[in-house]
C-alpha cells in the first residue's frame, strides 16, 4: 500500500490534502494493450473471428485513453504555471496570511520559492501556501523627493516652482 497527496484548489491558490491509504493499480499501457491484442488473436476460434469492428473499437477507445491522459498531464503542468503567476503577481504588494498556528500574520510579499513543486510566497522570511492568504492590498505609494528632499505639491498636485527652487537652494 502507498500513501500519496493531492492538491485541492481553493480560492486564489490551493491547499494540500493528504488521502487515505490506497492500493497502488498498475495502469495498463500500449504495450500492455499489444500483448492482450495477441492473445486474443492467437486463442479465438478460427470457426468464428473476432470481427474487424471489435478490434477497431478497442482501439479507438485505447486511443482516446492515450489523449486523455496526455491532457490530463498537460492541465496539471498549465495549473502550475498559472499558480506560479499568481504568486509572482503577488511579489511587492501586502498580504495578510493565516498562518499553520491560526494566527494572522501581514506584511509584504518579497519572494516566490518553488517547494516540492508547489509555489510558496515569502512574507517575513517565512513561506507560506497561497491557500493561506486572507486578503492582498496595493503596496504603500513611496514619498516623492528630490535630491533627499520632500517635494511639496500645489493645488493641481504638481509641485510648484518656488517649492523646488527653494529645495534647490537649500542644497
Amino acid at each position: 500500500m502507498a500513501v500519496t497527496s493531492s492538491s485541492a484548489v481553493t480560492g486564489i491558490g490551493y491547499a494540500d490534502a493528504q488521502s487515505e491509504l490506497q492500493p497502488t493499480v498498475k495502469s495498463l499501457g500500449q504495450q500492455d494493450f499489444l500483448e492482450l491484442l495477441v492473445t486474443q488473436l492467437t486463442s479465438q476460434d478460427p470457426l468464428d473471428p473476432m470481427k474487424d469492428t471489435e478490434f477497431i473499437s478497442q482501439m479507438a477507445q485505447f486511443s482516446s485513453l492515450e489523449q486523455t491522459q496526455a491532457m490530463q498531464a498537460d492541465l496539471a503542468q498549465l495549473c502550475q504555471a498559472e499558480q506560479w503567476s499568481q504568486a509572482n503577481d503577488l511579489i511587492g504588494r501586502n498580504v495578510e496570511l493565516q498562518a499553520d498556528s491560526g494566527t494572522a500574520v501581514t506584511g509584504v510579499v518579497s519572494a516566490v520559492t518553488l517547494e516540492d513543486g508547489v509555489p510558496k510566497i515569502v512574507v517575513n522570511n517565512t513561506p507560506f501556501d497561497l491557500g493561506a492568504i486572507l486578503s492582498v492590498s496595493a503596496p504603500e505609494a513611496p514619498k516623492a523627493r528630490l535630491l533627499g528632499l520632500p517635494i511639496t505639491k500645489g493645488a493641481a498636485g504638481l509641485s510648484t516652482l518656488s517649492d523646488l527652487s527653494k529645495n534647490l537652494k537649500t542644497l
